[in-house]
């Protein structure tokens, strides 16, 4: 018959069976207590809130965070006006590539720019009517840039000038300024070019671009699915009330600025292409006061 070792108790600091926890700072090791489920209906930990009305109580799921309308400033021609939006909370930043435009910059003056953007900040290449060949070549000097197509390129002429979708793009939306502004057929328009990343609003004017005119927000549809990107005519004034009138008919809403931040010039208009960094700093802090009351509004 085979002799049973007896079985030997545990020296004083052994190592636990496989899978016990050691009790930390206890002298000599040993093994902790076992940690038992807390059966339902038991306490939340302390400072959290239990769900109102659920079975056994439990914590209750965190409100939405509210949502965050992104703000472009476009028609940037200076390294401290790039600096001024960034340290507003910009997320994009506009160049103009038309010449025509005496906000225009070139390819390689944009790249220069764009090099002061940090992580997270986008540059956007603005062109009207380019050839795709000519906005290939310039977009190669701004890593990462995003393109607006604002003059009359067809679906086709985007998605070959975005190199097949090779960069992401926005199409400006020409909405005509008065009553005709309900005319526009933005939801098939919108489904026209549902390859952009979102649909540009701007007002129609005699030269391409806004001209520092607002349309008629309340004439658009009532439900829009696309991203939206509200233009044409903002300011700190007025861009609070085109959130909140916009916001509610589109998949997101961001606003697009350019005039409406920059110095004021002598005997009436702006100084194009030079922006005023206090505007710039009210305008963000009116988006963000929008945000914060429709948020308000959302979770009462």
């Amino acid at each position: 018959m085979t002799d049973i070792a007896p079985t030997l108790p545990a020296a004083r600091g052994s190592l636990p069976p496989e899978g016990a926890q050691a009790a930390l700072g206890r002298p000599g090791g040993g093994l902790s207590a076992p940690t038992l489920p807390a059966a339902r209906g038991s306490l939340p930990p302390e400072g959290a809130q239990p769900a109102l009305g659920r079975p056994g109580g439990g914590l209750s799921a965190p409100a939405p965070a509210p949502a965050r309308t992104r703000i472009k400033i476009c028609g940037l021609t200076r390294e401290q006006d790039v600096d001024a939006a960034v340290a507003a909370g910009a997320d994009a930043i506009g160049f103009v590539m038309y010449a025509p435009s005496p906000r225009a910059v070139t390819p390689a003056r944009a790249a220069e720019l764009a090099a002061r953007l940090p992580p997270f900040v986008t540059p956007v290449l603005l062109f009207v009517n380019e050839s795709a060949i000519n906005v290939i070549a310039a977009s190669a000097y701004v890593a990462g840039a995003t393109l607006q197509f604002h003059g009359d390129e067809t679906p086709e002429d985007c998605w070959a000038a975005s190199g097949q979708g090779a960069r992401t793009f926005l199409r400006a939306a020409r909405i005509p300024l008065g009553d005709g502004g309900a005319r526009f057929p933005l939801v098939e328009y919108a489904q026209q070019f549902s390859r952009a990343q979102a649909i540009l609003l701007d007002a129609h004017v005699e030269a391409y671009g806004g001209g520092g005119k607002a349309f008629n927000w309340s004439l658009l549809p009532p439900s829009v699915n696309a991203h939206l990107v509200l233009s044409g005519g903002l300011s700190p004034a007025n861009v609070g009330d085109g959130i909140l009138a916009l916001r509610p008919r589109c998949t997101t809403l961001a606003v697009d600025v350019s005039s409406g931040v920059e110095c004021d010039a002598p005997g009436g208009g702006t100084h194009k292409g030079i922006k005023d960094a206090d505007k710039i700093q009210r305008f963000v802090a009116a988006v963000r006061a929008a945000d914060e009351h429709l948020a308000r509004n959302t979770h009462v």
